[in-house]
């Protein structure tokens, strides 16, 4: 499952607000397939923080947000904004 797939899961799935212990057993066992990297569960994400229970689908989702891995960033270090070149770079840059 993609990571943004999970806040509907969510929402499907407990009722909140919700312990730890039943998102384990009740969504624990779902796969996050990052864009690159090895895939990882919920359960391992969630067993992360320290959060005993989540008031709302948003407060679990974002909590997973901040807790999975690099594999989930995207492309690291990515910057499209075109950041200016070093002043002693000396290679022109053509739009």
């Amino acid at each position: 499952m993609r990571l943004p797939e999970t806040r509907d899961l969510f929402a499907r799935k407990l009722e909140f607000p919700v312990p730890r212990e039943t998102v384990v057993e009740t969504v624990g066992s779902t796969e996050l397939t990052p864009p690159d990297g090895e895939s990882t569960t919920i359960q391992s994400v969630i067993e992360k923080s320290e959060v005993e229970e989540f008031a709302s689908a948003d407060d679990l989702y974002d909590t997973l947000m901040t807790r999975v891995g690099a594999q989930f960033v995207g492309r690291r270090y990515y910057d499209d904004r075109g950041s200016m070149p070093k002043q002693d770079d000396k290679s022109e840059v053509s739009f």
